[in-house]
């Protein structure tokens, strides 16, 4: 082992309290998401009403808090009114968002139902590329209200009598890009989100709203698109959106990929300037909450073939490995560093499309993706009070970056007293010692119980498949004496230390 580096919390220095939104998900109609991912009624597992029950197994095991549908690109040319109804009288269109075929054999009912199965929040996506406040209002409607007007009433002809509970509601995706239907300037879509949002909300006043922000860091018009939205809708709205994927293929090297935690960082500090300058500029008392609501690995340069209007392609079925696994680690570290702004994040997307859980078409069993063990741990341990690391560890350069530190470190303090430290260990070869100082918390001190769990693998770019998952957990309790410990190399730990009782 080298010599150790060190981890210093105290339980005055929090950073902020940890919504739980911010373990949330995504799912899309698009590739094998919703159909043959969640959905596929010939299943031997699949419920009455239609879904996959070893999935939604999956999907509790993986614990998302919060789910964002029915898009993305997809949103930007859906009209929700095809997915509700008998489904036999539902059409099928052209999605050309993904260039498929739409049944809507799935729509709003049987994703809301879907999330109260699986016991999360569900997020909805309204239209503002074809369509605009007319489809969002009456979307409201329909999901929120109880009776008393066309649209709630069509729902309780549906067999739905009680209204959802929707609190959040996004005001369209990622308008500033080129590549999505109706895309607009920060104007036109700034002025279109704050009269949408005007409009929703003498629907419903209770809902939270999302404004969409860059889509990408590398937007030439980043920054100013922020500054121009919040210009027309900053008091109509409770959130801006971010968005961010790590390409593994324009990394120029291992070492550089595993050090993209400093590039998150830095985008959401990035984010964080922007609209506190649209704050300053507009006078605002309230800070701007982010919703980090699409994030994930994404093998974006490879090539991507598209049929002649398939249903269901597989599309971006990305394969993990554990190199991935460790940087989703580092996404998840760096959200937890500004739980002060960022409450809610979407991990996209859920199933099948560059997502932690994958399933075997044609009847096959599902399994768990590299990158599922980081965000579950997380979800189940990461609750309560983020608070600053004092750390102490080597550093390194690599061909992307200089200044590097060895060990990517969040600290969670826990409601039940337990100190929950999540590290990603970037060093290739060395086994790191980590000493915990945590002399502020007077119940861990020796004798604490030490939980330690460890995602490894016999190397960066292995992969698990459904008959062989070469990258796990292990995970090993013990009392604690106060001793340093190991963290091996190329790999992401959970380390929790829960009081004396």
């Amino acid at each position: 082992m080298s010599a150790p580096s060190r981890a210093l919390v105290d339980p005055s220095m929090v950073i902020g309290d940890i919504d739980p939104r911010v373990y949330g998900s995504f799912v899309e109609h698009m590739g094998r998401c919703v159909y043959d991912g969640i959905y596929a009624p010939d299943h031997p597992s699949a419920d009455d009403a239609g879904f996959r029950g070893d999935v939604a197994d999956l999907v509790r095991e993986l614990g998302p808090t919060i789910l964002r549908y029915p898009g993305g690109n997809f949103v930007s040319g859906y009209h929700w009114e095809d997915g509700v109804g008998p489904r036999e009288a539902r059409p099928r269109r052209r999605d050309l968002a993904w260039r498929s075929i739409e049944t809507n054999l799935v729509g709003t009912n049987e994703f809301l139902g879907y999330a109260r199965t699986v016991g999360a929040e569900p997020m909805m996506a309204v239209n503002l590329g074809t369509r605009g406040i007319d489809a969002a209002t009456a979307l409201l409607e329909y999901t929120t209200l109880r009776d008393g007007s066309y649209w709630a009433d069509l729902r309780r002809e549906h067999g739905v009598a009680e209204p959802y509970d929707v609190p959040v509601w996004c005001l369209g995706n990622e308008m500033d890009g080129p590549w999505q239907l109706g895309h607009k300037t920060a104007y036109e879509y700034g002025r279109l989100a704050a009269e949408t949002a005007v409009a929703m909300r003498r629907v419903n006043p209770d809902i939270e709203l999302v404004a969409c922000g860059t889509s990408k860091p590398i937007m030439p018009t980043f920054a100013t698109w922020e500054a121009q939205v919040l210009e027309q809708c900053y008091q109509h709205v409770d959130y801006l959106s971010m968005h961010m994927y790590v390409d593994p293929e324009r990394a120029p090297d291992l070492r550089s990929l595993l050090a993209s935690g400093l590039d998150i960082d830095a985008y959401i500090d990035a984010v964080v300037a922007s609209v506190d300058y649209a704050r300053a500029a507009g006078k605002h008392a309230k800070p701007m909450p982010l919703a980090f609501d699409e994030w994930n690995v994404w093998y974006n340069s490879r090539p991507r073939e598209i049929g002649l209007w398939p249903q269901a392609p597989e599309l971006i079925g990305d394969i993990y490995s554990l190199a991935d696994a460790l940087v989703v680690g580092s996404f998840i570290n760096s959200i937890l560093r500004r739980s002060d702004r960022v409450r809610i994040a979407c991990l996209a997307q859920l199933v099948n499309v560059i997502a932690p859980i994958r399933t075997e078409p044609g009847g096959g069993p599902a399994w768990r993706q590299s990158t599922f063990y980081p965000f579950a741990y997380a979800s189940r341990y990461g609750r309560g009070d983020s608070l600053h690391v004092g750390l102490s560890t080597t550093r390194h350069d690599t061909q992307a970056h200089a200044d590097v530190a060895d060990l990517d470190v969040a600290a969670v303090r826990e409601a039940s007293g337990a100190v929950t430290f999540f590290v990603v260990n970037r060093d290739l070869e060395r086994t790191i010692p980590l000493e915990l100082d945590v002399r502020g918390f007077a119940r861990l001190g020796p004798g604490a119980m030490l939980t330690h769990a460890v995602l490894s693998g016999p190397g960066a770019e292995a992969t698990n498949a459904v008959d062989d998952p070469s990258v796990g957990i292990t995970e090993a309790t013990r009392r604690w004496d106060g001793e340093a410990v190991g963290l091996p190399p190329l790999s992401w730990s959970m380390v929790r230390l829960e009081p004396n009782m």
